[in-house]
């Protein structure tokens, strides 16, 4: 190897153990990775670079708007309570989560599966109140797990079968390539394997990363006031079923029906339209309950607001003692007319205020959450009446009604990238677009839910397997460790599989299969055995990278919401892929004989 293979392996070692020692994130590792690639000329800026245009990456980047689509019209809420529900354990919120993951990644492509799930898996862990490394890397091996069961499971999949009608053209051979479930028979015994040691050894080695969140040490304690919509989907139904009970920071205070006050609201009670319930909660908790479908403000006026509901936000606004309405109730002081504004939550120095919103008298120092137009901020920011005026982030009113047309787009998404009518990039961007022509989602908020660290983190990183490949490094590697095989094909079976695996740890994925492809063919022709055993090897190895972050994209996109450090890769996921190792080894022989 040449100076510039030795730097780029000696590079390689340096991202490894920065991400293992230190908390700098992992996107500004991989840029700096990527910078001294350039500035030494081991790869010019087209090839350092191609990793930010590769389909991939922009399919990802395009799924967040979708995603972000479905969390605006409730449509990631009506997923949770129908897919993921309420378990009460931890076991049961992975199991509850990696089996529906596993199976749908299983017909469409892993890496923008889990760009959809992870916003829902965040906001549903908040609620269960478990910390996210207890599911983000359960999220990601799932869907890696899954992608395993069919030929258009994973790109690294299809990438293979092509080598292989490649293979098959240039050797005389009629280009059959794959079926759709040639791979199912070994990658089912995998996935179901995989899945059982999630779930059996996450209670002991993913501990808790960072705490559960506390909602309840915001000091600023809300009383908030929703109404049951008649004929809604929790109408009827009691508080626990509502999904009412035990919400992170804030509970129920109380129900008024038709004057009836009833305290002490019992989980088994049952909820009816035009109850209005009274909640006591922080800012956070009083946008999810906004957020909520069958919920909605139990005064009137703010239906009667200038700008459209999907338009507006919730403001923070502390009163000041030269404020107009001081010392009238938020009724009397006609709040509407005065600020196009309206009140839907009141805090008071940690005081727990009870009756109706209208009837509260406002006091200098109470903290008022509004709901109104987005520009309130920028107007009453120096006015006298308020000390302080800031807007609440991502508190935007679902648009509920768009919920079925946002769910529609997603399922058809969904099936003409299955059935490979469309590409999964064209399907996500057609997506994309009809959610914004049919105002699931607004362009300033579609512009906002792309995690750009992600997209760097995934882009530097295929920079940096580029230069793994292109230096030699990587064939230099596997000529030589292939030679400890000898002349039994079970072993050489072995390296191959383990020389992709490892260097599927290092580099893309896809790139780690070109690069064992002709070596595995090489050593079948060499052997005088069926290649297709080595063939199923490759496509498995390369698609199963666990014990790094860097060793599947799925990985990188829950490195930093799992807040994890690589070791929990390292200890979790390299145990994964050597079960996954031991099954395919197992199976392939059985599934695929040498003859």
């Amino acid at each position: 190897m040449d100076w510039q293979a030795w730097l780029t392996l000696a590079l390689c070692g340096v991202v490894l153990v920065t991400l293992t020692l230190t908390h700098i994130g992992a996107d500004l590792v991989m840029l700096a990775a990527l910078a001294v690639l350039l500035t030494t000329g081991i790869l010019d800026g087209k090839a350092a670079l191609a990793g930010f245009a590769n389909d991939g990456v922009v399919t990802v980047g395009v799924l967040f708007v979708v995603a972000a689509a479905i969390r605006e019209t409730g449509g990631m809420q009506w997923i949770a309570q129908r897919v993921l529900g309420r378990p009460t354990t931890v076991l049961g919120a992975q199991a509850r989560m990696i089996l529906p993951v596993a199976a749908m990644s299983s017909v469409m492509n892993n890496t923008p599966l889990v760009a959809m799930m992870l916003p829902i898996v965040t906001d549903w862990g908040k609620k269960l109140r478990l910390s996210p490394s207890r599911l983000m890397m359960p999220l990601s091996f799932a869907a890696i797990l899954g992608g395993l069961c069919t030929l258009i499971g994973t790109s690294t999949n299809v990438v293979v079968n092509g080598l292989l009608i490649g293979y098959q053209q240039s050797h005389g051979q009629p280009p059959e390539g794959m079926g759709f479930f040639d791979i199912t028979r070994v990658g089912v015994p995998c996935a179901i394997v995989g899945v059982i040691y999630v779930l059996t050894m996450s209670r002991w080695l993913l501990n808790d990363r960072t705490p559960p969140i506390n909602l309840q040490a915001d000091p600023r304690e809300y009383t908030a006031e929703m109404m049951v919509e008649t004929g809604s989907a929790i109408d009827g139904r009691t508080i626990e079923e509502a999904g009412l009970r035990q919400l992170p920071g804030t509970y129920l205070m109380e129900v008024d029906r038709g004057g009836e006050i009833i305290p002490m609201v019992s989980p088994t009670q049952r909820l009816q339209g035009g109850d209005r319930l009274v909640f006591v909660g922080v800012v956070g908790s009083v946008v999810e309950l906004q957020r909520m479908r069958g919920l909605r403000p139990a005064t009137d006026q703010v239906f009667k607001l200038d700008a459209p509901r999907g338009r507006r936000c919730l403001i923070e606004a502390v009163v000041s003692d030269s404020c107009r309405v001081v010392g009238q109730t938020i009724r009397d002081g006609r709040f509407r007319s005065e600020y196009n504004a309206v009140v839907v939550a009141v805090a008071r120095n940690g005081k727990r205020l009870g009756g109706k919103i209208g009837d509260i008298v406002l006091e200098p120092g109470d903290t008022l959450l509004l709901e109104s137009d987005p520009a309130f901020a920028d107007v009453h920011r120096d006015s006298r009446d308020f000390y302080l005026v800031s807007r609440v982030e991502d508190s935007t009113p679902p648009r509920h009604e768009r919920g079925w047309v946002a769910l529609a787009i997603l399922a058809g998404m969904i099936i003409v990238a299955a059935t490979e009518i469309l590409s999964m990039l064209n399907a996500a961007l057609l997506a994309a677009g009809l959610m914004v022509l049919t105002r699931c989602i607004t362009g300033p908020i579609a512009r906002r839910s792309v995690d750009w660290q992600v997209l760097l983190t995934i882009g530097a990183a295929m920079g940096l397997g580029k230069a793994v490949e292109t230096t030699g490094a990587a064939a230099y590697l596997a000529n030589n460790f292939i030679g400890w095989a000898g002349s039994s094909p079970l072993l050489a079976l072995g390296v191959i599989y383990g020389m992709t695996m490892l260097f599927t740890e290092v580099m893309s994925n896809n790139a780690a299969a070109a690069l064992m492809f002709p070596i595995g063919m090489a050593t079948a022709n060499t052997l005088g055995v069926d290649y297709m055993p080595f063939v199923m090897a490759i496509m498995i190895a390369a698609s199963c990278g666990f014990a790094t972050p860097i060793g599947y994209q799925t990985n990188l996109m829950v490195y930093g919401p799992g807040g994890y450090r690589i070791i929990y890769f390292l200890r979790f996921g390299g145990l994964v892929n050597l079960v996954i190792y031991a099954t395919t080894m197992v199976a392939t022989p059985i599934v695929w004989p040498f003859k």
